[in-house]
């Protein structure tokens, strides 16, 4: 070849790779428009359930009816019908995928982690009830997830602040992030964007059960870290994907320098537009809620309420620079057609009212009529037969609906009833705090009594996980109701650590508006609450019911037998003077399973019903302002 062939070679390569350069940072400097789909907290909630909402009927009012709502394939039909062919989607999923219903019960996150690979998540964030079963159980489940018939999902597992020993924990092998690592830059169009996975650190620690060795780094801390990690590389578009809760993550977007977009989980909150409200919904904010970081720059903030009845879709425009310049959307309530009318005996609806109401559910496009996946539905089959099999056994009924409630009041916690509104607004939840909650207290109060004695119970609030339908109960109702692998333990307690317990509970209910958790019921004792007091004081006119009945101010130096969970004996949601009850003043009842403990107690009412308001532990209680 000549000379003169060798430097027109070499100019033809030159003039390549500068395009190829050009091309290269175009794509990260271009405006970049991305759709994000994201679900949260779906726990093992794989099945679909039911839904009350208020929709026109033919006579052109508005009624009560019953849809059928989520299920995991109604999931992957919105996801896969959502992103159809659009080249620039991120699925995401923001923790707490497991531990809720039977499924996880029979199946160790299995049924969980081949419904996700139905979706093939881009990202994944840890939840603190991803620790559950210690660090093995997740392993078990991040096994499954990545199982070699999954391999083409490539789920990236994240969490920038869990810390699991190195050579000790099971999530190790020869690095920190054997399982899950800090963050993961995927590109779209040729744009690079950079997701962040955040777990709620404290939560994690004292209401779940991670090794001993296992740490949580300062979740904002962690954040920046990432931010700035990402950034020096060039990544401009940062999404943090969290699971610490809605308002932790609007306090968090103001301390962060860089962060763009946060699509959280964990406090099972539901944003969406005020237009709900007119079908029996009550959002908590606005889908998007728009936040400032530290520079002043617009950041999105998303939630796609609980279990699998919501996938979030939004939409987010990012300039040449990588800053946000415009972020819409709405979460997608999957729901199919109209059942029934939902008052008992109503009339059957008619061609007309099908009509009428097809007509008003289309006109909020936060309500999608969604029809399963039949793939999806294919592969939880056997799971559910399995399901099925061992949930079906009936132990007794519910005379009415028992609310779901983790704090009274009607600012901390008030969307999470699947029976919505009337649970949610209702006068007797708000002044007394769950009827399910208060149900398992005295289950647990009954179990310790024909087991050696018993006092008094307490329970922790976030311990109990769904409303009780009126209805029959089932053994597949109570191992959803009461979900975790505990046992009872019986302690004996003076009143005045009975007392420091309960101040232990509200001051880590007060800690963060994620910790509604901490809540404590009992069983055979009442108090008054106020919020407004210092730490020490807040619960006031402790009684305690004696053998004959009468109720009685509870004793500062008397011993009382008191019946609780193992997760609670260690100190659980905050719980810590449980801790210092040693020696032989604890008895680790192994044998006495919790859940067990209350289809015992089912068995032996027969029908279970709302107790009267004096036997509610909670009499009085006053919030913050």
């Amino acid at each position: 070849m000549s000379r003169h062939a060798f430097r027109l070679l070499g100019a033809v390569l030159s003039v390549a790779l500068l395009a190829a350069c050009a091309n290269t940072e175009s794509a990260d400097e271009a405006p970049l428009q991305l759709k994000i789909l994201h679900i949260n907290d779906h726990h093992s909630r794989l099945d679909a359930e039911t839904v009350n909402l208020q929709v026109a009927t033919a006579s052109g009012q508005k009624e009560s009816v019953t849809f059928e709502l989520g299920g995991f394939p109604r999931v992957t039909a919105a996801i896969q019908g959502i992103a159809g062919s659009n080249p620039n989607v991120l699925k995401l999923h923001a923790g707490d995928a497991i531990t809720g219903d039977l499924y996880y019960t029979i199946t160790n996150g299995k049924a969980d982690a081949d419904l996700m690979n139905s979706v093939c998540f881009d990202a994944f964030a840890l939840g603190n009830h991803e620790f559950d079963s210690g660090d093995a159980g997740l392993k078990t489940f991040l096994d499954f997830l990545k199982a070699p018939g999954s391999a083409a999902c490539n789920t990236a597992v994240l969490s920038a602040n869990a810390r699991p020993q190195l050579g000790v924990s099971p999530l190790t092998r020869n690095s920190a992030t054997d399982y899950f690592r800090p963050a993961v830059v995927v590109e779209r169009s040729g744009a690079r964007i950079g997701i962040v996975g955040i777990t709620v650190a404290a939560k994690t620690r004292f209401s779940s059960r991670p090794d001993p060795g296992t740490l949580f780094d300062d979740e904002v801390t962690a954040a920046q870290r990432e931010i700035d990690s990402l950034r020096s590389q060039g990544v401009k578009r940062i999404v943090l994907l969290t699971h610490q809760g809605y308002e932790q993550d609007v306090a968090m977007a103001s301390r962060l320098d860089g962060a763009d977009v946060i699509v959280g989980g964990d406090s099972h909150t539901l944003v969406g537009p005020t237009t709900l409200s007119g079908y029996g919904l009550t959002p908590a904010g606005r889908y998007p809620t728009m936040a400032k970081d530290s520079a002043g720059r617009s950041v999105c903030v998303v939630q796609a309420w609980q279990y699998s009845w919501v996938v979030g879709e939004l939409d987010v425009e990012f300039d040449r620079n990588g800053d946000v310049t415009a972020c819409g959307g709405a979460p997608r309530l999957l729901i199919g057609a109209a059942l029934r009318r939902s008052a008992s005996g109503a009339a059957a609806l008619s061609d007309a009212d099908r009509a009428a109401i097809q007509a008003d559910v289309a006109r909020e496009p936060a309500l999608r009529v969604t029809t399963p996946s039949a793939g999806a539905v294919t592969t939880l089959a056997a799971y559910k037969a399995q399901k099925d099999a061992f949930g079906a056994t009936k132990v007794g009924a519910a005379a009415e609906n028992l609310c779901l409630r983790r704090v009274p009041g009607t600012k901390r916690d008030v969307t999470r009833s699947a029976l919505g509104d009337a649970c949610n607004r209702n006068a007797f939840t708000n002044a007394h705090g769950g009827d399910a909650q208060q149900l398992v207290a005295y289950a647990y109060l009954d179990q310790g009594r024909r087991f050696g004695g018993a006092d008094i119970a307490l329970q922790n609030a976030g311990g109990v996980r769904i409303d009780i339908r009126q209805g029959d109960i089932t053994v597949g109702t109570v191992y959803t109701l009461l979900p975790f692998r505990n046992v009872l333990a019986r302690l004996t307690m003076t009143g005045a650590e009975i007392k420091a317990t309960l101040e232990d509970a509200i001051a880590f209910v007060l800690a963060a508006p994620g910790n509604t958790g901490a809540y404590p019921y009992g069983a055979n004792i009442r108090w008054k609450v106020d919020l407004n007091q210092p730490a020490g004081s807040r619960f006031s006119g402790i009684e305690v019911k004696g053998a004959d009945g009468a109720w009685a101010p509870i004793g500062p130096a008397t011993s009382y037998k008191v019946m609780v969970n193992d997760f609670l004996v260690a100190g659980g949601d905050g719980w810590n003077t449980l801790k210092t009850i040693t020696g032989s003043r604890r008895e680790d009842t192994l044998f006495l399973d919790y859940a067990d403990s209350f289809v015992n107690y089912v068995k032996a009412t027969g029908t279970v019903a709302r107790l009267p308001a004096a036997d509610y532990s909670t009499q009085v209680f006053v919030d913050t302002p």
